[in-house]
């Protein structure tokens, strides 16, 4: 930006100087120079050097700007000089290469600058260079068509300016640039040069290209069967996966990054999207194959990838490849729908989803859990977490340890070898593909199975006896997970250990009718703290918190404000963070925009129970609203109160920017009042009051320890210091509890003493705190404070036995614990310089 007006004017002064001498030598430096003083606003000072350049002659504006594509091509990709160059060249939009006389190499790098942008605004500069080349009988570079056709789809005015041109370019077949593209093209080359099919692959892809609807048509069916049958099934998926699986790679052709919006690197070509839509469908047409289903829900997760300033890369991609999931029969695809349901958070591609597990559940008469429940694959698992596989003389092993699967070899004599044998790569590759395949479709199946399991709390689930065995106590897969949780047989609660279901007493249960999962609500103290030991005596580590699981009562406050309750209220959160997590834990949520609309609050619909559990919240964009986003979406929000309805209670809705809540009555509908909390089941109110817990304890701005500013303006300071050291929440106490039992474990436990709501860790250095809901740290003298920021996924250090996975916070605490009680060792410099 402009530091100084009077060293700007004069620099203007100067290049208005080199345009008159004509110097382009010392002017496009120049150029550059007073672009980044402007960062590529010229203003009206700098209109002076753009009316400049437009009153020379003709030559010069040819040699100007065969300077600047020259220096452009010298320039890294997505440089600031780079989009100065565009910026400029935009400026000078009068500036048009002659069609008499002009030097074909100005008009070609021309051609080339206009290639490395997604979109280019002069269209009629794209038109006059495509009639010039194609005038002189040179065909358009690939890139170049690509530009015409990105710019004809996106600009306002581009189907009305460019329409014309792009449908006389039907080559190439997609456009080059991406991973994907550029493979598919470089195969129909190698495959016209050796077949003649290489026009009907040609064909097949320029098929795909059409796919510009929701949903393939009947007759767009048709096409792509036909053109199948003159390929083969066969070649066909085996091309069509590949180049699916090549999706998402980085463009092999960077594009410029423009200084505003979306990064075009990181989203799909705006022509290849349609290409893509009808490759996800056409694999649908074919025979069902487990890897046509792994690929396709790749894809769909792929597509959802979050781009900042945009949001998903291609819902139209990823719906896509739902749809084509949806048309094909047979177990794998519907795991994939199944496994896709409990993950993706895209509301309109989570919307396909349930519609897709709905219809496939009516078409087999079940409820959509049981279709849930029977979509998991075994994975070729023949026993519970474990299965054997010989291939040749070796034997490989897939055991399922925790959340994740091992594969593991052992040779013809029976002794375990580090690696794949040689023989195993060269005799039975295609097998141990597959088998990799399967390792990695095992360790996305279990999270989601995870996920699954813990929302059947509320879900009010039950089981025939024999039915919950087949399903989950003795699944290939689920069991893994299953047999480390506690279940309700007939009244009993059981655990299996052993090789059986037992009591807390290890007497076997073998039989029973029914089946519900365990919950701690309702159960006597005493009896929650003898099955954690029980856990921990068997060596148990649950897949989440059950035995360990938050306990949320109402307290005398939430009694007093009767239908409402404020213990989550007046926190600053980060809200997509918040916005993802809703979505994983099965809450609706409309992100809030910096706009004059209302929206409802983020709402947990409980059709079991009858009610709707309501979180309040509002946007936060601080006094002059510059805390959103390019897109003007709020990057935090405020929150208030939870309160419970009836399910087909009027939806309340309150103004994006703040205001009161108030519900929208239609058709001389009567208000209804929120439900006294008194009346809500406590299991409800538990868990609800867990999920609004768990978004704080993750989305808070006030347990990042980057914030000791209080963040812009120092405005959250006082909630971050209120936050970060304050008083522990539930699920804080909890970790507490386990801490108090894990440290004296641990090697460094002559170091360590939890004290109130602090780790006590003492060093050589120092003596530090770490407080146990936040994990910021607070070191002597006087309680400096201490930022160290961890990795995204820390690793749990290794100690000892834990009754549950998933705690991040606890891995985060252990970790600085571990690091701050050998303080002398510390070589980050980061970290030093603040000791």
């Amino acid at each position: 930006m402009i530091d100084s007006p009077s060293a700007y004017a004069r620099l203007v002064r100067e290049v208005v100087d080199l345009v008159q001498a004509e110097d382009t030598e010392r002017l496009v430096p120049e150029l550059l120079t007073l672009a980044a003083m402007t960062n590529d606003h010229w203003g009206w000072e700098g209109r002076k050097v753009i009316d400049a350049v437009l009153a020379a002659d003709d030559r010069f504006q040819a040699e100007l700007v065969h300077r600047l594509a020259a220096r452009y091509h010298e320039l890294e990709p997505g440089t600031p000089p780079r989009r100065s160059i565009v910026a400029l060249l935009a400026g000078l939009r009068k500036m048009r290469p002659d069609a008499v006389g002009e030097p074909i190499d100005t008009r070609s790098a021309l051609i080339s600058l206009a290639a490395e942008q997604d979109v280019h605004h002069d269209t009629r500069l794209l038109i006059r260079l495509a009639e010039l080349e194609r005038a002189d009988g040179r065909e358009l570079p690939g890139e170049f068509v690509a530009v015409i056709r990105r710019s004809h789809l996106t600009l306002w005015n581009g189907k009305d300016e460019l329409g014309a041109l792009a449908a006389q370019l039907p080559a190439p077949v997609v456009n080059p640039g991406e991973a994907w593209s550029d493979r598919a093209l470089a195969e129909l080359s190698e495959v016209s040069e050796v077949s003649e099919l290489g026009d009907d692959w040609r064909r097949l892809l320029a098929h795909a290209a059409t796919a510009t609807a929701a949903r393939p048509s009947a007759k767009w069916d048709k096409a792509g069967r036909a053109l199948i049958a003159s390929l083969g099934a066969d070649e066909v998926r085996e091309r069509l996966l590949t180049w699916l699986r090549l999706v998402g790679r980085p463009r092999t052709r960077p594009l410029l990054n423009q200084a505003y919006g979306a990064d075009p690197n990181a989203t799909f070509d705006a022509y290849n999207a349609d290409a893509l839509r009808g490759l996800a469908w056409l694999p649908s047409l074919l025979p069902p194959h487990p890897e046509t289903a792994r690929t396709l829900g790749a894809l769909v997760e792929t597509s959802l990838r979050k781009v900042p300033g945009l949001g998903p890369v291609n819902p139209k991609v990823a719906n896509a490849g739902v749809n084509a999931l949806a048309r094909i029969d047979g177990e794998t695809a519907l795991a994939e729908l199944a496994r896709l349901a409990t993950r993706v958070t895209y509301k309109g591609t989570l919307k396909l989803l349930n519609a897709a597990l709905d219809a496939r559940a009516k078409a087999m008469g079940l409820g959509r859990e049981e279709v849930e429940e029977l979509a998991v694959p075994a994975y070729g698992l023949t026993a519970v977490g474990r299965a054997e596989h010989r291939l040749g003389e070796a034997t490989a092993l897939l055991d399922v340890h925790g959340p994740k699967v091992a594969l593991s070899w052992r040779n013809a004599a029976g002794k375990a070898v580090r690696s794949v044998p040689a023989a195993v790569r060269r005799d039975h590759a295609e097998e141990l593909k597959e088998l990799k395949a399967a390792a990695k479709d095992i360790d996305k199946m279990l999270s989601a199975q995870s996920e699954r399991l813990d929302r059947q709390f509320l879900a009010r689930r039950t089981w025939p006896y024999a039915t919950w065995r087949e399903r989950y106590l003795d699944h290939p897969l689920v069991g893994t997970l299953a047999r480390r949780l506690l279940w309700t047989v007939d009244g009993t609660t059981v655990g299996y250990a052993d090789g059986e279901l037992r009591t807390l007493a290890d007497a076997p249960v073998t039989d029973g009718t029914h089946v519900e999962p365990w919950h701690p609500v309702g159960h006597e103290p005493a009896e929650i703290l003898a099955w954690r030991d029980w856990l921990e005596r068997h060596g148990i580590t649950q897949p989440f918190k059950q035995a360990h699981r938050e306990v949320y009562l109402l307290t005398d406050a939430e009694r007093a404000t009767a239908t409402y309750s404020n213990r989550f209220a007046a926190h600053i959160l980060r809200q997509h963070q918040f916005h993802s997590l809703a979505a994983v834990r099965g809450w609706h949520n409309k992100l809030r925009l910096s706009v004059d609309d209302e929206a409802p609050p983020a709402v947990r619909e409980l059709p079991q129970w009858g009610l709707r559990a309501e979180y309040w919240i509002e946007g936060d964009g601080g006094e002059n609203y510059d805390d959103i986003t390019e897109s003007g979406s709020f990057l935090r929000l405020r929150t208030d109160q939870v309160r419970f309805y009836p399910i087909d209670a009027p939806q309340n809705s309150a103004h994006c920017c703040g205001g009161e809540y108030r519900m929208w009555l239609r058709d001389g509908v009567a208000p209804v009042e929120p439900l006294p909390l008194t009346d809500v089941p406590s299991l409800v109110l538990s868990e609800v009051l867990r999920d609004i817990d768990l978004f704080v304890g993750v989305a808070s701005v006030g347990n990042d320890p980057t914030w000791q500013d209080g963040g812009p303006d120092g405005r959250f300071r006082e909630y971050w210091t209120s936050y970060g050291f304050g008083e522990l929440g539930v699920g804080a106490e909890t970790r507490r509890a386990l801490l108090e039992r894990l440290i004296p474990r641990l090697a460094i436990a002559d170091r360590c003493t939890i004290e109130g709501r602090f780790l006590h860790v003492k060093g050589e250095r120092h003596t530090y705190k770490i407080h146990l809901g936040s994990g910021n740290i607070l070191m002597t003298p006087n309680d400096q404070y201490l930022c160290i920021v961890p990795k995204s996924n820390p690793a749990a250090p290794q100690t000892g036995y834990l009754p549950y996975e998933g705690d991040r916070m606890l891995a985060v605490i252990l970790s600085k614990a571990m690091m701050l009680a050998d303080d002398t060792r510390i070589t980050d410099p980061t970290i030093l310089s603040q000791l």
